[in-house]
């Protein structure tokens, strides 16, 4: 055992890495290390059966790594600063945690002196490009192993190859494969394979209990959630759990994501997010409260940076920490409390009590009456704003002509 080589294997307990683990420690020889880097999304009984595998697997050691809290402080209380939602749609529910897992099994590998690291990433997908460059470059000298996208294999090669050295988990009658984690559960295969078809209700993990509408009331103090239902949390990873067992018995959070991968191809995913798509969508709302507009305007642009280059890899960007301090900052007036309505597959946003509410100024209130500027004062405002298209208009008449 001591003059075998060390790989740590990026474990998650399905196929590809159960595979690379009995491959690694019976084919080649090496002392494999199974690590297993916990984003939220493992329950206590995954987890010992994930060990429990391991070694069945041939493991000569088995670890979990939790790393919730380091991907909340690191990264998602930012993606909800920034209301990060891809293409609109998707708040890169699991892909966003790759780099957090990568980073953590790094740390590892490079702790026990290992020689190789791997993970089970296929030659498809944007996986192997964020295990990659986060191995590379947090692991410059290790052999970076991955089986499935060298050989190319398939799932029958795989599973073939495991039961003919005894281990019998029938991983080929899945018909979806799910990437779950704190800030929701990514669901490939199946109809998503076909550009004209939709998941039935059956391929969602969290069923829909509730019928009607309830209140849900989520409390931020800058920026963060800091109450659900008027209960204070410090805890902000038990906060997201709360709102995510409230919204998902309503089927909330789900969606059909279709975008670029970082390959190239174009992607499609299922996802269902209950937590983000609430916790989004309420911050959203509170902003427009809170903020001014340029705040608004720049902080969209920023936001969608900074959840572009997390999707695409680039973390560890130095440009990164600067986006992140202007988020962070964003968020100093962003306080109180927002309610929504709930109801089966949705919400509506209702109202907001903030002590930086912007729509309760002195100056006048929208619609209704003005006490900041006098009639005399609107009119000039108004003629020297139209100055602009006046001089234009008064040197191109034939083209006000046309619009008429």
């Amino acid at each position: 055992m001591e003059n075998k080589k060390k790989v740590v294997v990026a474990f998650s307990g399905g196929l590809d890495t159960s595979y690379t683990v009995m491959y690694l420690a019976r084919e080649k020889g090496y002392e494999v290390h199974a690590v297993c880097a916990n984003t939220g999304g493992f329950s206590a009984e995954q987890l010992k059966t994930n060990e429990e595998n391991a070694y069945k697997l041939g493991a000569a050691k088995y670890i979990t790594l939790d790393v919730t809290r380091e991907y909340y402080e690191k990264s998602l209380k930012y993606m909800i600063f920034g209301n990060v939602l891809r293409n609109g749609t998707y708040p890169i529910s699991v892909s966003s945690e790759r780099i957090f897992q990568g980073m953590a099994i790094a740390r590892y590998a490079n702790e026990i002196g290992a020689s190789a690291i791997a993970h089970g990433s296929t030659g498809a997908g944007n996986d192997q490009v964020r295990f990659d460059m986060t191995f590379l470059v947090m692991c410059p000298d290790m052999e970076i192993i991955t089986l499935t996208r060298d050989g190319n294999l398939s799932r029958k090669e795989e599973v073939d190859y495991l039961n003919a050295h005894g281990f019998n988990a029938d991983f080929a009658k899945l018909k979806y494969s799910y990437n779950v984690g704190i800030w929701g559960t990514s669901i490939c295969g199946g109809e998503i394979l076909d550009s004209r078809q939709g998941l039935p209700e059956s391929a969602y993990l969290k069923q829909v209990s509730k019928s009607g509408s309830e209140i849900l009331s989520i409390g931020f103090k800058k920026g963060e959630i800091c109450a659900v239902n008027g209960k204070a949390y410090d805890d902000k990873i038990a906060a997201i759990q709360e709102i995510e067992r409230i919204g998902s018995a309503y089927g909330i959070g789900r969606d059909m994501h279709v975008g670029d991968t970082i390959i190239g191809i174009k992607g499609r995913v299922g996802f269902e997010a209950a937590a983000p798509m609430l916790i989004i969508g309420a911050h959203k709302f509170l902003e427009k409260f809170t903020l001014s507009k340029w705040q608004q305007y720049w902080k969209e642009q920023t936001g969608n940076w900074y959840g572009m280059f997390l999707h695409e890899s680039q973390y560890l960007e130095p440009v990164m920490k600067d986006i992140e301090a202007m988020l962070e900052s964003s968020q100093r007036n962003v306080n109180g409390t927002v309610t929504l309505e709930l109801r089966p597959y949705g919400f509506s946003t209702v109202g907001v009590d903030s002590p930086d509410d912007l729509v309760k100024s002195k100056l006048g209130e929208y619609g209704e009456t003005q006490k900041g500027w006098t009639s005399e004062d609107a009119k000039g405002f108004i003629k020297v704003t139209s100055t602009p298209l006046r001089v234009y208009y008064g040197c191109h008449k034939d083209e006000l002509e046309e619009k008429e």
